[in-house]
């Protein structure tokens, strides 16, 4: 009895410590993201600070008419859906073929690496001089024969962009899924090449469900990194650039820029329920497709 009396004793000291080690995380969390969302939850539903009239979703309805955050929304939505299923597929295709056998292999490693070391500053640096109007990509076409185009600002500026967000996540992303891969049991493999199982058959069967956290993570990932694309345009093409390079982190910072937080505060309100909805969709696909991996 006073074995059992010590013991429930015990647990109620740790889990009093616990409690107490959390407590300064969850305030910080309360005063640094609970309480500041509420206030701009607060400021998408009256007309101005200084009169705080409620309006309901009036400020949501007006956001929907403007066409700047229209333009935005379509961009960043066309630039996400791209970019990050091709950083995630791409970084998987890596590292499943640094997996194997090949020669050069550590340059290779070395060479999707390298971004990370790199400043912002300096990647768009470099991509102003390949993709400048007078830059190292023109001067070769006008040496073909060609005409130069000043490339940021034509219609392929969006692929240009993808390319650089590409180029700058890969090697990441890469570095995860190789240390995945490492992990799943060599014991499975085996068995299922003894079975005589094809290579197609392992990587959907096997690969994939031990693949399948992983897979969310770099998922979740690539989605914020896609819209910290922001800083690169914003470098390379200030606060108002080509039609197809406007985010909605641009129409963010020219609003607050503007001082009309009501706008500000609507637009960001929709953009963390969106970021919600799919998250809980990423979240649920890999709970169903990664159950059976223990």
């Amino acid at each position: 009895m006073k074995n059992k009396t010590r013991n429930q004793c015990g647990r109620r000291g740790e889990r009093v410590f616990s409690n107490i080690c959390v407590m300064p995380s969850l305030i910080g969390v309360m005063i640094f993201f609970l309480i500041p969302f509420c206030i701009v939850i607060y400021y998408s539903l009256i007309n101005n600070p200084v009169l705080k009239d409620f309006v309901g979703i009036e400020n949501y309805t007006k956001l929907f008419h403007n066409v700047a955050f229209t333009k935005a929304a379509k961009n960043t939505a066309f630039f996400s859906i791209v970019s990050v299923p091709l950083s995630v597929v791409l970084s998987l295709g890596l590292a499943m073929l640094l997996e194997r056998k090949i020669p050069g292999k550590s340059i290779f490693r070395t060479f999707f690496l390298s971004p990370l070391m790199v400043p912002t500053a300096s990647v768009v640096l470099v991509w102003q001089v390949l993709f400048h109007n007078h830059g190292t990509i023109n001067q070769i076409i006008e040496r073909l024969g060609g005409h130069s185009i000043d490339w940021i600002k034509s219609p392929y500026g969006q692929v240009i962009i993808i390319c650089m967000f590409l180029w700058k996540n890969l090697g990441y992303n890469m570095i995860l899924f190789m240390s995945a891969l490492c992990a799943i049991p060599r014991d499975i493999i085996e068995v299922a090449d003894l079975e005589g199982a094809s290579g197609w058959y392992k990587f959907v069967h096997i690969k994939l469900r031990y693949l399948s956290p992983t897979i969310l993570f770099v998922l979740i990932l690539s989605m914020i990194n896609s819209f910290k694309i922001f800083r690169e345009v914003y470098l390379l093409t200030g606060n108002y650039p080509q039609d197809k390079l406007y985010m909605l982190q641009h129409f963010m910072n020219n609003t607050f820029n503007s001082l009309d937080y009501q706008k500000l505060s609507a637009a960001a309100v929709l953009f963390a329920l969106v970021m919600i909805v799919i998250m809980a969709i990423l979240l649920i696909a890999e709970n169903i497709f990664g159950k059976d991996v223990e």
